[in-house]
């Protein structure tokens, strides 16, 4: 059974871009780039991490026309078109890349389009165009698909009377248990002996 056609489908619209043959591989790319820090007296930097990087799909895609006689830029237009921008959202289309059990939602980043057969008026009947989609997906869905444990960020307090790091992770991090991460980004070896008014940092949990 032959593998059903890959669509781009644009969901502002509801609309389905076809391609005339499917691609002969297609390449996911994700990078999660490190900060670097840099700390006198390490023999290397400490790093953190800050932001993620959106996945990457890139592949080519093949047209021709030639049997046909015909313009191959009908349908190679169809695919520059998502990359401009719409009236109404006054951005480019969210798209979503079907093919078989492959579904990436994405916007159209990178376009590059190579014509290499010709009528003898200089119609192009045949084309290859190098695509890369960029993953899109919102703060919101993002957070609801993996809700966060902490803050995102770093927080910096001052230990009140009353206070001990197993209250402070109980608050912070839903979890009293959670008192070592305090520890270990404060340097303190006894959990029990910290003096109020004691400023703590409060990392985040990953």
């Amino acid at each position: 059974m032959a593998l059903e056609k890959a669509v781009i489908h644009n969901l502002d619209t509801n609309e389905d871009v076809g391609v005339l043959f499917n691609p002969k591989e297609y390449i996911i790319e994700k990078r999660t780039p490190w900060k670097e820090q840099e700390i006198q007296g390490l023999d290397s930097p400490a790093v953190e991490f800050t932001l993620g990087e959106r996945k990457r799909l890139s592949m080519e895609l093949f047209f021709d026309t030639s049997e046909e006689k015909s313009d191959v830029r009908a349908f190679t237009d169809k695919i520059e078109e998502l990359m401009l921008v719409n009236a109404d959202q006054h951005r480019p289309p969210l798209l979503l890349f079907t093919w078989g059990n492959l579904q990436f939602r994405c916007v159209l980043e990178d376009l590059v389009q190579r014509f290499t057969m010709f009528l003898n008026d200089g119609t192009p009947v045949r084309a290859i165009l190098k695509v890369l989609f960029k993953e899109y997906s919102s703060a919101a869905s993002q957070i609801k698909e993996k809700p966060r444990h902490s803050s995102d960020h770093t927080k910096r307090i001052i230990l009140q009377e009353g206070e001990s790091l197993s209250s402070l992770s109980a608050r912070e991090y839903e979890d009293p248990a959670q008192w070592r991460v305090i520890a270990d980004a404060n340097g303190i070896d006894d959990p029990m002996n910290v003096e109020v008014g004691t400023p703590l940092r409060l990392p985040p949990l990953y």
